[in-house]
């Protein structure tokens, strides 16, 4: 590990930290340069092991020898630096940087898939990396996230997924044409909605290609997309409860149709 010690939050070698609270510029800075961030020595590790191109570490010396065998310059700061670099209170020891992929062709992602999860408009990226992470426990091949839903790579997204943005296949679909793109691949698609007058879930037929679509929290799922689908299918819900959270809705919806 090449350690270089930083003793200044304003040295340009930590750019790639800086400033992690201010959401709407990490979110357009990060794919316009091609990195991303990871936070935890767990996480690093997952995104090392998945075969992503490190940049940089930014740690403590007291974490330091948790990260010694990784090949990567590691800048060591003081607690106070590395609180005044990201913005915040840093609890989980270590950040990491990473350079992006290109990201794959949708019919070139769905022409070997059978189980797809597709995210319509989400914006917040807790629950963005909480589907990425229910999709990969339950079993399911891809994810699709519309070219105006929140980045699976941005760090709160990446944190919440535990690593699973990583190894899910995924890529972006246009809003407009993604549902056409997904007939032409022989997808059934099933809307997940909480309207009283869509199928219970439990009754959708077998399909050997499916693909479930989930909707932006708050107004839901657009009407193109609603109306497009081949099947809209809701979730039962008791004692006067009318919805779920979006991930949650997600998360029983692949476990069902897995």
């Amino acid at each position: 590990m090449p350690v270089e010690p930083v003793g200044d939050a304003s040295d340009p070698r930590l750019s790639d930290f800086l400033d992690l609270r201010d959401t709407q510029m990490r979110a357009a800075r990060e794919p316009a340069e091609g990195f991303f961030l990871a936070e935890g020595e767990v996480t690093i590790r997952r995104a090392l092991a998945a075969g992503y191109e490190p940049r940089a570490v930014l740690t403590t010396e007291r974490w330091v020898g948790a990260l010694a065998d990784l090949d990567v310059t590691t800048y060591v700061v003081a607690q106070d630096v590395m609180d005044t670099t990201t913005g915040y209170p840093v609890h989980r020891g270590a950040l990491a940087s990473f350079q992006r992929r290109p990201l794959a062709d949708a019919a070139d992602l769905l022409a070997d898939a059978r189980r797809v999860v597709v995210l319509e408009d989400l914006v917040d990226h807790a629950n963005v990396g909480a589907i990425f992470r229910s999709a990969g426990a339950l079993g399911w091949d891809a994810a699709l996230v519309s070219t105006r839903c929140a980045d699976p790579l941005y760090r709160r997204a990446v944190r919440t997924s535990m690593g699973a943005v990583f190894t899910l296949a995924w890529t972006r679909l246009d809003h407009r044409t993604g549902i056409d793109a997904l007939h032409e691949g022989g997808f059934v698609v099933a809307a997940l909605t909480p309207d009283p007058s869509a199928s219970v879930i439990e009754s959708i037929a077998a399909s050997p290609r499916l693909a479930v679509v989930v909707g932006a929290e708050g107004p839901g799922m657009s009407t193109r997309w609603l109306e497009a689908a081949d099947v809209r299918v809701r979730i039962p819900m008791r004692g006067g409860v009318d919805s779920l959270n979006v991930s949650n809705a997600a998360a029983i919806a692949l476990y069902l149709l897995a």
